[in-house]
Order: C-alpha cells, then structure tokens, then sequence
C-alpha cells in the first residue's frame, strides 16, 4: 500500500512487446485502411508527454491498433481508458492489455466515425466551457484514409460543444501525414494554407508538437507524421454556425491560385454572380485580388458575417449549389444540341 500522503503510480506489468503481439496475433497492417504501427515505446511515450499532464485522466483514443500509444497511455497514471478499435483482429491483443490493466482499459468494438462517447465518461468530469479545460483528453495515430473526415467532424462537435466536447473544451493529441499537420497550422501566406487551416485555427489553439520520421513505422510510410494538439478556444474566431463557415471557405479555396472572388463566386447563382460577389467583398471589406491562401481567419469572420446576412434576406442562397447548376445547364445545352440534330433530319 502506498505510504500514507502519496499516490499510487501504475505501471504495466512485464509483457510481449509489439512487435511480439503483431507475430503472435499474426497481425499485418492493412494498405487499404492506411494502417501503420509505431512499434517504438520510446516514440509513443513522448506523443503521450506532449498531450500535457495525464495524471487521473480519462482518455479516449482513437484506432489503438496493436496498442503501442495505448500502453504509454496506460503508464502515464490514468484514471481510465477508452479505445475504440474497428478492426476485430487487434481485439485479442488489446484484451491482453486489459486484463494487465484490471479496471482501467475499456475496449470498444466500433467506428471512431460513428461512436457516441457523450455518455462515455462521468458527468462529474464536466467543466463550463469559459473553464479551464477537462481532465478528459483524446490521443489518437489515426489511419491516413480517416484523419480529415475525423478532425472535421470533431471541429464541427466543438463548434457545436458536443460529442467529446459535452465535458468543455476536450484537448486533443493526434497524428497525421505531415503535409496535413502542416496544412493545419499553416500560417495566412504560407504555401500549405488551406481550408483544413482555418476550419481549426478559427476554432481551436493548433500546435505542431513534433515530427516522427517515416522509418518508424511499420510498414513504412512513404511520408513522416506530424502530432498536433488541438485546444478549442473560450470564444471561436468567427461566430457563425459550423455550416456557414464551412461554405465561405471552402469555396474561397475552390481555385487556390486564382484570385479569392473566383472562388467565393461560386456561392451565387450565375445570374447574380458577379453582382452578389462584389457586394460580399465589399460589405466585407476583402480586397477581390488577395490569393485564398492571403486571406486570414478576420478576413474570412467578415465574409462569413456578411454572407450569413444575405443568406438571411435571400433563404435560398444557402441551398444553392454551383455543381448542380453547372451540370443542369450541361443537361440543357445537351437538350438543344438533341433538339438540332432532330430538326435537321
């Protein structure tokens, strides 16, 4: 028993090492599904050090695999573990954690994409969103072909303070390709400014923490992975509905290279185009010459607001839908040609 004024710290007990699990469960990285294992404890402790102080910490990770991260988890004094694996055939070797781990590790059969972990962890554990944030922390080496698709859907949840976000404003630590945790944090300017850069910078503290080579993983990816830490902000950025900005922005970076109002364009129907675009800039003060990549988070607050507006006057504006205009007129024009080429027979 620990003496008396101290804390109890856990540690695993002796067991196989990954890469001992992945030969025993005969365990291979599926190519399709992006999978790629960190075999490194070394490699994963760090990754568990940069998502802050873990001590009695409930956590959530996300595709455990073999469970390398898992295991530094684990040894980082948590209250408790959630991981939630699609894959059955690291099932086994995750139970093995567990039963080393009694009452610690909670296993979870299911799609991170899907998966409901609003009723996951005690209510307790909830803190006002102006508070400091939850000892609640999600860690994460996710497969490349979901990495996007996730950090969307869990920018949207904290746009919205839901999912994870029920408990405040939930840190997260997770792995990309390297090209996106750059495309993440990238600065106004910069060459890897993107859509993925705004949508998390307007809502989220975005940090780089660390760069893992390639060579770590097995098998080897043909790109290094970058680890950002995602803390949502006490007041987002910009203060319209996760759709509105998702609109704004991803059409402003339909044309990267082109002018911004080429892109931004594409929010009006044709027969409004150039005169609704003109008016957006210049309600909200955006020069129509900036390259999307030049614009910054107070920029694209400005054009949200005014566009949001005139949403508000014109209802179906929001519903417009410049690809199904374009291929409606495609269909029209095909229509005529038809209607030629009967008349000529």
């Amino acid at each position: 028993m620990a003496a008396s004024g101290t804390l109890s710290t856990f540690r695993l007990p002796p067991l196989p090492t990954i890469r001992e699990i992945i030969k025993l469960f005969r365990l291979q990285a599926v190519k399709q599904l992006s999978q790629n294992f960190l075999l490194d404890l070394r490699l994963t402790d760090k990754i568990v050090r940069k998502a802050g102080d873990l001590t009695n910490a409930y956590v959530y990770e996300v595709g455990p695999g073999p469970g390398g991260i898992t295991r530094s988890i684990l040894n980082a004094n948590v209250t408790e573990l959630l991981v939630v694996e699609k894959d059955s055939r690291f099932i086994p070797g995750l139970q093995m954690l567990s039963d080393a781990a009694p009452g610690k590790l909670r296993i979870v059969h299911g799609d991170v994409l899907t998966y409901k972990i609003e009723r996951a962890f005690p209510e307790s554990l909830k803190r006002r969103w102006e508070d400091d944030p939850p000892n609640v922390h999600i860690i994460g080496n996710l497969p490349f072909s979901v990495s996007t698709p996730l950090i969307i859907k869990w920018l949207e949840n904290v746009s919205c303070k839901d999912g994870p976000f029920v408990y405040g404003r939930t840190q997260m630590t997770l792995t990309f390709q390297k090209e996106v945790a750059e495309r993440l944090t990238a600065s106004t300017g910069s060459k890897q400014r993107s859509r993925l850069s705004v949508m998390a910078q307007y809502l989220c503290n975005v940090q780089h923490i660390l760069t893992i080579p390639g060579r770590a993983f097995v098998p080897k990816p043909e790109v290094d992975v970058g680890v950002v830490r995602f803390t949502p902000l006490t007041r987002p950025r910009i203060e319209q509905p996760f759709k509105v900005v998702e609109r704004v922005v991803q059409n402003a970076f339909q044309f990267r290279r082109k002018y911004c109002y080429r892109g931004l364009g594409m929010l009006f129907p044709e027969v409004q185009r150039v005169e609704s675009t003109e008016k957006l800039l210049e309600l909200a003060d955006v020069d129509p010459t900036l390259r999307p990549s030049q614009l910054s988070v107070s920029h694209f607050k400005s054009l949200c607001d005014v566009y949001r507006k005139m949403c508000d006057e014109d209802p179906h504006l929001f519903t417009y839908n410049f690809r199904e205009e374009l291929k409606q007129n495609k269909s029209k024009n095909q229509e005529r040609e038809n209607d030629k080429e009967r008349s000529r027979r």
